[in-house]
């Protein structure tokens, strides 16, 4: 079987292996406080354009959402999140169970608006029992979202602005920012980020590394003992150097974008084979991700060779899937399925 579920189903890019290997009997400090983490977090805070930021390592997504919503919320206090969004659907209700409140927000394209956050806060202080109810305090979105859509650099200054005047935290999960960031049409870079995020993260998992998140901190409130809150969610890796290694390997020269570009461009192959095949799109973007909409019968064709992801259905015959390329896709698999699609290979 090949395998387009999924862009985490490989193991790391080689670069990355082979600094693990070379420094594998190098003894450092524990917990982050070692020569690479150290590199790593220089790296970082030049490519965002800002040496006051906090750069901390983690070893995954949902950890590293729960670490951050964890340490900047207040026990009565919850995050905006489009309904789409990771905290709300795939991470098992782990934000619920350190007491905090996913207030999901409707979205077609796994966006969410700044109207729709002014219209969700100005909700609960208006609302004559607001004391209540869960106060929104944390906006959440990611780039790519869950539906590989990207915000703009207009969308995303406008839900910095509203947060700014509302008092809210403003938090990218940049799991797949590395797809996200070398996409066609993409208008956001680090620095735009960092000024204009109060926290977010830059994904290695899913972009190359063995595992590993770069949590990147702007806010000075958010600062503050954020590496007590990591080592009591269990956060704060004893080989921390094994993170910081990683993202050198992958940010020193660029590697992290090179190869999410070449993911993208091999999704675009699958996206052509879909627009000449006359099958149409759940959501269009320019990522990794690519949620086409087929029939059944086509589907299960397609089942006997491919491993994909089913997303929804559409109507009695037609269902909509997604086909993730990652950075370690194989071109020769990517021909293969798009032929299959377009009807070339059969």
């Amino acid at each position: 079987m090949i395998f387009f579920n999924s862009d985490y189903t490989e193991g790391a890019h080689p670069k990355v292996m082979d600094r693990l290997l070379e420094t594998n009997l190098v003894q450092t400090d524990g917990y982050g406080e070692d020569p690479y983490c150290m590199r790593a977090r220089e790296i970082i805070r030049r490519l965002c354009g800002n040496d006051t930021l906090d750069v901390h390592f983690l070893v995954g997504g949902t950890q590293t959402n729960l670490t951050v919503i964890s340490a900047a919320l207040r026990p009565h206090q919850g995050v905006l999140a489009a309904e789409t969004g990771h905290v709300n659907v795939h991470e098992a209700g782990a934000i619920e169970s350190c007491g905090h409140k996913v207030l999901a927000i409707p979205s077609a394209d796994g966006k969410i608006t700044a109207q729709q956050v002014e219209e969700a806060y100005k909700g609960h202080i208006e609302d004559d029992s607001f004391e209540h109810c869960v106060q929104p305090k944390m906006v959440y979105i990611s780039n790519p979202t869950e539906m590989g859509t990207l915000y703009t650099r207009a969308e995303l200054e406008l839900l910095a602005g509203v947060c700014r005047k509302n008092g809210l935290y403003l938090y990218m999960d940049g799991a797949r920012l590395g797809y996200g960031l070398s996409a066609a049409g993409n208008e956001l870079d680090l620095k735009t980020i960092a000024g204009l995020c109060d926290v977010f993260y830059i994904g290695g998992t899913k972009v190359g590394a063995l595992f590993g998140e770069a949590v990147v901190i702007a806010n000075p409130g958010l600062k503050e003992d954020f590496r007590y809150i990591m080592k009591q969610k269990g956060a704060l890796l004893a080989k921390g150097r094994l993170l910081g290694l990683q993202f050198q390997a992958l940010l020193e020269d660029g590697l992290y974008f090179t190869i999410g570009k070449r993911a993208n461009e091999l999704a675009d192959e699958i996206r052509n084979a879909c627009r000449s095949a006359g099958y149409p799109f759940l959501v269009e973007n320019t990522t990794n991700q690519v949620f086409a909409v087929m029939p059944d019968e086509k589907l299960e064709q397609l089942k006997e060779k491919y491993v994909f992801c089913y997303q929804q259905r559409i109507d009695d015959t037609h269902s909509a899937v997604r086909f993730c390329t990652s950075w370690a896709t194989i071109s020769e698999n990517v021909r293969a399925l798009a032929d299959d699609i377009s009807g070339k290979g059969e």
